[in-house]
C-alpha cells in the first residue's frame, strides 16, 4: 500500500493544473457558509477478513481502531475530508471509532453535521471546557496556535472513556491515503507513550528561547537524551501509559513555566517536545508528510518530500480549502480536493 499510495499521489498530480491556472469558486467563505452543509459520504463496508464487531457496538469493543480529532467550524471542512479519506482507504472502515473534541458551545451543532454527513459512522463528540486550558496558554508566533482546542490533545486520556487504552490522533488538515490499520499496528516499544515520525535533521535548539538554553536547570531537561523534532499533528498515543505517568500534569507544568519565563514561541508543540523529546517511538516519515500549508509567516506552496507517502499534512499557515476557494491553490491542494465533501464546488479552468 505504501508505493500504491505514492503512485496515487503522482497520478493525481499529473492531472492537476500548473500554478499559472486559476480555480474559481462558486462562493467565498464567510460566517454563514459554515451551515451550508456537506454531501453525504458513501457507505464504506468491511472486507470479509475484518474482525466482527460485537452486537452491542460499544466504544470498548476490542476490534475498534480509535481515532481522535478536534472539531470546530473554522476547520470543519478539513475534518470532514480527513474522516472521508480514512474511511475510503480502510480495509475495515466499520471498525473505526472516531472521538471528536469540540468546544462546549458548538458540540451539539457539530454532532448533527457529522451525523448527516456520515450516517453509519461510529463516533462520539466530547464537549471540551476551554477554560481548563485558557489560563495556561501563552501568546504564540501565530494567533491560530493559541486556540484552546489546539491543546485538547493534552487531555485525551481524561476526556475519552477509560476503556480506550490507545488512540491515533490526527489534525484536521490531514489526508490519509493508506489503510489506517497499518498505522494502528505500529507498536510502542518499551515504556514509550507516543509514536510519531522524528526529524533529527531539524535544528532542535530553535524551538526554545535563549532564556531556556541559558538556564542551567532548564537546559538539563534533555541531558542524556537525543531529542529530535516531531510533529504532534499525527501521533499514536498509549492512553493507559499516559494516565499512569500523569503526563497531562507534566505538560501543564511546562506551560506554567512558559507563562513566567517565556521559554518557547510555538503554541502546544514545545511542551510536548520538553516532555517526550528523545523518548518517542520513531515512525516512518511516510505517516506525516507535513508542512504542505507553507511557511508560518508567508503563505507559500511546498512540494512533497521525497519517498513514499501514506499521509499528507497541511501544517503551516495555508489550508487547501481556503486556497482552492480563493482560486490560488498549490498543486498538492488538488489531492485534498478529491476528499472534499463540502457542497461548494469549484470550476476548474485550464
Amino acid at each position: 500500500m505504501t508505493y500504491l499510495g505514492q503512485a496515487l499521489v503522482l497520478i493525481l498530480l499529473s492531472f492537476v493544473p500548473s500554478f499559472g491556472f486559476a480555480i474559481r469558486s462558486l462562493s467565498f467563505p464567510n460566517d454563514n457558509t459554515r451551515f451550508s452543509g456537506y454531501n453525504e459520504a458513501p457507505k464504506f463496508l468491511n472486507r470479509h477478513e475484518c474482525l466482527v464487531k460485537s452486537s452491542s457496538y460499544s466504544v470498548c469493543d476490542p476490534s475498534f481502531v480509535h481515532v481522535a480529532m478536534t472539531l470546530d467550524f473554522k476547520y470543519l471542512r478539513g475534518s470532514i475530508a480527513a474522516v472521508h479519506s480514512v474511511l475510503k482507504h480502510a480495509s475495515c472502515p466499520e471498525n473505526i471509532y472516531f472521538h471528536f473534541i469540540a468546544s462546549d458551545s458548538s458540540s451539539s451543532e457539530l454532532r448533527k453535521i457529522v451525523e448527516s454527513t456520515f450516517p453509519s459512522l461510529g463516533f462520539e463528540v466530547y464537549p471540551f471546557n476551554e477554560m481548563l486550558v485558557k489560563k495556561l496558554i501563552s501568546s504564540s508566533i501565530r494567533q491560530a496556535l493559541e486556540e484552546p482546542l489546539n491543546y485538547a490533545r493534552i487531555y485525551l486520556a481524561e476526556i475519552i472513556e477509560p476503556c480506550v487504552n490507545r488512540v491515533i490522533y490526527l489534525d484536521s488538515d490531514t489526508i490519509l491515503i493508506d489503510d489506517i490499520q497499518e498505522l494502528w499496528g505500529i507498536n510502542l516499544t518499551g515504556k514509550r507513550v507516543i509514536g510519531a515520525p522524528e526529524y533529527c535533521h531539524a535544528n532542535f535548539t530553535k524551538y526554545f528561547t535563549y532564556q531556556f538554553w541559558s538556564d542551567p536547570i532548564l537546559s538539563r531537561t534533555f541531558e542524556g537524551k537525543k531529542p529530535c523534532y516531531f510533529n504532534t499533528g499525527v501521533m499514536i498515543m498509549d492512553l493507559e501509559r499516559w494516565r499512569g505517568g500523569e503526563y497531562t500534569e507534566k505538560i501543564e507544568k511546562w506551560m506554567r513555566i512558559q507563562k513566567e519565563r517565556r521559554i518557547y514561541e510555538l503554541g502546544s508543540l514545545p511542551p510536548f517536545l520538553l516532555v517526550f523529546g528523545g523518548e518517542i517511538e520513531a515512525m516512518d516519515h511516510r505517516w506525516n508528510q507535513h508542512g504542505l500549508g507553507g511557511d508560518n509567516v508567508v503563505n507559500s506552496c511546498r512540494s512533497l518530500h521525497p519517498g513514499p507517502v501514506s499521509l499528507l499534512h497541511w501544517s503551516g499557515k495555508g489550508k487547501p480549502w481556503v486556497r482552492l476557494d480563493l482560486g490560488r491553490p498549490c498543486r498538492v491542494d488538488h489531492l485534498w480536493a478529491s476528499y472534499d465533501l463540502h457542497r461548494t464546488k469549484h470550476h476548474q479552468k485550464w
